[in-house]
Parts: C-alpha cells; sequence; structure tokens
C-alpha cells in the first residue's frame, strides 16, 4: 500500500510479486499490529507467528483459532475505541517489560506453528462441512462446466516459500486416523469458562492502562 493510500490495491501488489506487502520484511519489528479491514483478514496468523508482539485491536470477525488464543499470553489487547493511547500505554508496558513480551512474542509463534497444523485444519474442514451440510435442503450437484483442478495443478507453477507450504498442505492419500472428536460444549474448559478467563485479563489491562494515564496527568500537573 502506498503512502496516502486507503485501500490495498492486490491486482498491482499481485503484479510487482508483493513487494510492498511482504509480511517477513516486518517479522524485523518489536510490536506489530492486527487491525482488521472492512471485514476479516488473512493476515492475523502470519503477524502472530512473527516472534514479535502483536497488539491485536479488538476484533469484530473471528477466525477458527481466535478462541485459542490468550490475552497477556499470545498477544496484547488494544482497545478498539482509543486505539493511540492504548497503543502508547502498550507499546511504553512492553519496554519496560521486554523479557515478558518476548515470551509473548514467541508463545504467540509456537501457538501458530503447533496449532495451525493442516491436519488439524482439515479436522476443523471437515466438522464445518459436515455440520453445514445438515441445513441444506437439497442435494449438492456439480456444474456442468465445472472445471475440477488437482493438487499438483495449483502447486507445481508456484515457487519459493508459496510452492514448499502448498506441498506440505498437498493431500497425498487418505488418512490413516479419523477426524478429531469434537467435545460437548460442556467438555472442561467450556466456552463459557474461557470467555470468563479472557474477560478477566481484559480488565486487568485496562486497570493497568487506568492507573498509566492516572499517572502520566499527575505527572504533567505537577
Amino acid at each position: 500500500m502506498k503512502p496516502g493510500n486507503l485501500l490495498q490495491n492486490w491486482v498491482e501488489a499481485s503484479k510487482q510479486g508483493y513487494k510492498e506487502s511482504d509480511l517477513r520484511s516486518q517479522c524485523m519489528h518489536r510490536y506489530k499490529i492486527y487491525i482488521e479491514g472492512s471485514a476479516w483478514s488473512v493476515s492475523e496468523k502470519y503477524i502472530l507467528a512473527c516472534d514479535s508482539v502483536t497488539l491485536i485491536v479488538k476484533p469484530q470477525y473471528f477466525d477458527f483459532f481466535t478462541r485459542g488464543l490468550v490475552p497477556m499470553r499470545h498477544y496484547w489487547p488494544i482497545k478498539d475505541d482509543d486505539k493511540c493511547r492504548s497503543i502508547k500505554f502498550a507499546v511504553d508496558w512492553g519496554n519496560s517489560h521486554q523479557r515478558e513480551v518476548q515470551k509473548m512474542g514467541k508463545t504467540a509463534s509456537r501457538f501458530i506453528q503447533e496449532q495451525l497444523q493442516m491436519n488439524y485444519v482439515y479436522d476443523y474442514m471437515f466438522h464445518l462441512l459436515s455440520q453445514y451440510s445438515k441445513l441444506l435442503r437439497y442435494k449438492p450437484t456439480i456444474p456442468e462446466k465445472a472445471v475440477e483442478y488437482c493438487s499438483e495443478t495449483m502447486a507445481c507453477p508456484a515457487e519459493g516459500l508459496q510452492k514448499k507450504f502448498m506441498i506440505e498442505s498437498m493431500v497425498t492419500g487418505p488418512s490413516e486416523t479419523s477426524p478429531c472428536t469434537m467435545p460437548t460444549p460442556y467438555d472442561p474448559p467450556s466456552l463459557s469458562t474461557i470467555l470468563r478467563r479472557n474477560e478477566k485479563t481484559l480488565t486487568r489491562v485496562e486497570s493497568l492502562e487506568k492507573k498509566y494515564w492516572e499517572s502520566e496527568n499527575q505527572t504533567r500537573q505537577s
């Protein structure tokens, strides 16, 4: 994205080889900010995998792995209605607690690498499509002009890391194990328990931020 532009022109970016949108070049920074655009964003998992401390502006949309993220363990939460002050506090806190934030960044990176393995993603897709199919009131059919693409057709023209990851994610044969068994809503930890835990942590962050700005105001007035 060029300065002054509000929207990324992905057509132009693809022609330039994504030189101005290379996420790898951003991994050298101590802090990285994740904020949603017009809707759901694909960049969250890549930002979290950078070993950097991720400052996540409170999202409206959720990915399938989002509820596994714990504030202050995997990321630092940022207010959506007071972003600048919230980011200022997060950076100041992080600079004075470097060991904690370094651990936070590495924990997030390890989470992405371990929990977002392709076999887990395929399990998720299996359960999602299976449950979704129960809601259909018609039997899906293949359109007459549909074109079938095999994995090799998509992976072979790719280059570099893109080709490496595409080949790693290819299904070369039937799975040796059944898809994972989904826990019932009441198995520990339940969703309500997770939400209460995260809410407690968010309240703690808000309290730290409030004390920070109260101290800043007192310093300015004295």
